[in-house]
């Protein structure tokens, strides 16, 4: 009689679907809580989120990893990080003063800026700009004209508008440190906007690239592809956003059109 392979143990079963997500599943119970390993690893997470959130930005970890590129250093209108949790809108304006002080000739047309903005985990922007940055810029044709990158504290993702309207710059590519999770405290975002104008231009108008973090995330080397590609097609067309696809995973093949 043919022998029958055992059923695996529910630990063995949730053990090896763990190795596949970092999600939390399968973490059993002790009593009517969880067992306190997973417990403490979960209180270790939310700590690490907390931390992401307020600790502050050092441009200097940024610029030291950019050898070479020049960088300028701007503020938004939030003085302080407990006015910049509280007041979304002061982190999508620039300091005036800093505004004032942007590079900008009149003979100057930049086609992008990166703006390296903090957001709401300066880990990830320590950690995953400059990488990004470097591999991004290494893809691009001798004709792209790059900006100065700029360096903004209590920045969110708008604050490449104004940084973009002030410097001239066609095109801004805002690298913003995402909202952490209880997973990923270092997941970097990047949002990139074709003639963006402060206060006019919405979510809408962004093609954005997430979680950005190898190894666990995306790789410098896949975000930096995409995102050329979608650099490219939006100095072409004119417009990023909803009507700008990602197509830099598409097969050669392509289907002819109906009808």
């Amino acid at each position: 009689m043919a022998s029958t392979a055992p059923e695996p143990s529910d630990a063995a079963l949730w053990a090896g679907l763990r190795r596949h997500t970092q999600a939390r599943i399968g973490l059993g119970r002790a009593g009517s809580a969880l067992p306190t390993r997973h417990r403490l690893e979960l209180q270790a997470a939310h700590a690490a989120a907390r931390d992401a959130v307020h600790s502050p930005f050092d441009p200097d970890v940024v610029a030291s990893a950019l050898p070479g590129v020049p960088t300028v250093r701007v503020r938004s209108a939030a003085p302080d990080r407990l006015t910049y949790l509280q007041r979304p809108d002061l982190g999508r304006r620039l300091d005036d003063i800093d505004r004032a002080h942007l590079p900008r000739d009149a003979c100057d047309t930049w086609d992008v800026v990166f703006v390296v903005a903090d957001g709401l985990s300066s880990r990830a922007v320590h950690d995953h700009a400059a990488p990004l940055i470097r591999a991004t810029t290494a893809r691009l044709s001798a004709g792209w004209r790059v900006a100065p990158v700029v360096l903004a504290e209590q920045a969110r993702v708008a604050l490449g508008d104004d940084v973009a309207h002030a410097l001239g710059a066609a095109m801004a590519v805002v690298l913003v440190g995402e909202r952490p999770g209880m997973s990923a405290a270092d997941s970097l975002g990047a949002y990139l906007t074709y003639a963006p104008k402060p206060g006019t231009t919405t979510d809408a108008d962004r093609n954005c690239l997430s979680n950005i973090r190898p190894p666990l995330g995306l790789s410098y080397e896949t975000a930096a592809g995409k995102l050329t590609s979608l650099m490219t097609r939006a100095r072409e067309l004119g417009r990023t956003g909803v009507s700008l696809k990602d197509d830099s995973d598409a097969g050669a093949v392509r289907l002819p059109a109906a009808g």
